[in-house]
Parts: structure tokens; sequence; C-alpha cells
């Protein structure tokens, strides 16, 4: 039987050709085998710092460098990191406004009738150009109100003074 090297301890052993030749025959024992599956670290969590293992594979295979705890610290930082240009679906800005406003953290509510209702809130494009999602440009307001600020002239004047009132309030606080 020919003799072989262990990768890991470097102790000579004889090794089944049939076995070589397959691959196996690396280890001189099974404590040696299980020490080098264990080749991998301990890293902290990009997300929450957690402490966590991870193979030699993982370390080497991770495109971006970071490494997660569980799958939903990975979401988060997937969420995070792959918004606006970066997205697979990304179509050139023309429907992010609602995220605009989330990401933003403007409250959800009604800027004419005070409503928190946010299965009936609607993003208002202030001077009606769909194509412009600058934050100052949009504003919450619900359907009813986005009607009337749409079609009614004296809705349309109440909601650029309560819109005013409102951004001096904000600034304010």
């Amino acid at each position: 039987m020919p003799i072989v090297k262990c990768q890991l301890c470097s102790k000579e052993f004889y090794g089944k050709p049939s076995h070589i030749k397959i691959g196996y025959a690396k280890y001189c024992s099974s404590a040696c085998q299980y020490q080098a599956r264990k080749k991998g670290a301990i890293v902290p969590c990009d997300i929450c710092g957690k402490e966590t293992y991870k193979q030699l594979k993982q370390l080497t295979k991770s495109k971006s460098g970071k490494f997660f705890c569980s799958k939903s610290c990975q979401t988060v930082w997937r969420n995070q990191e792959f918004i606006g240009a970066k997205h697979a679906n990304w179509k050139m800005g023309l429907f992010a406004y609602r995220s605009v406003l989330s990401r933003h953290k403007i409250p959800k509510f009604c800027i004419l009738c005070k409503t928190k209702d946010q299965r009936v809130l609607a993003v208002h494009h202030i001077d009606k150009n769909r194509k412009n999602n600058n934050i100052s440009n949009l504003s919450w307001l619900c359907h009813n109100c986005h009607f009337l600020v749409h079609h009614n002239k004296e809705e349309s004047l109440k909601f650029v003074k309560n819109l005013s009132v409102y951004r001096v309030r904000r600034k304010s606080s």
C-alpha cells in the first residue's frame, strides 16, 4: 500500500490505492478529518453584531464580504443595499414615489383631512409632474382629497395653504 501524508498533521499513513484514486485518504484519522472540517471562523453579523460560525467555504464564497447570523439579518441588509438603480427591477424611478416618502420617514397622514388610514393614502405630486420624484414635490393625500385637489380649485388652494403650514411645523420640530 502506498504511503500518504496527512493534510492536517503531516503524519504518514497507508492509504488504499482505490481510496487515493477517488480523492479519499487525505487524513490519517477521523479526528484529523473532523479538525480539517472546522477550518471556518467566528465572525460578527454585519447587522446585529451577533457572533456566528461560518465554514471556510462560506467565507471564501461571499461576494460582498459580509456575513449574517440569520436570513432575516441578510434580508435587512439586502433591502438597504439593493434599492433604486441598484435593484434588478428598477424602472428609472418612475414609480418609486411611495418608497421615497417612506424612506424619508414622512408621517403617513392626509395633509387635508388628517386621516391616518394607510389603505386610502396616495402620493400627490405637488407640481403634477409624475416624473419629478423629488422629496419636496411629494406629499400624502387620501384618495378623496387627492381627487378634490386635482379637480377643485378651492381644495387645491386649501392644500397649498395646509402644505406650507405643515412644512413650517416639520422644520421647527
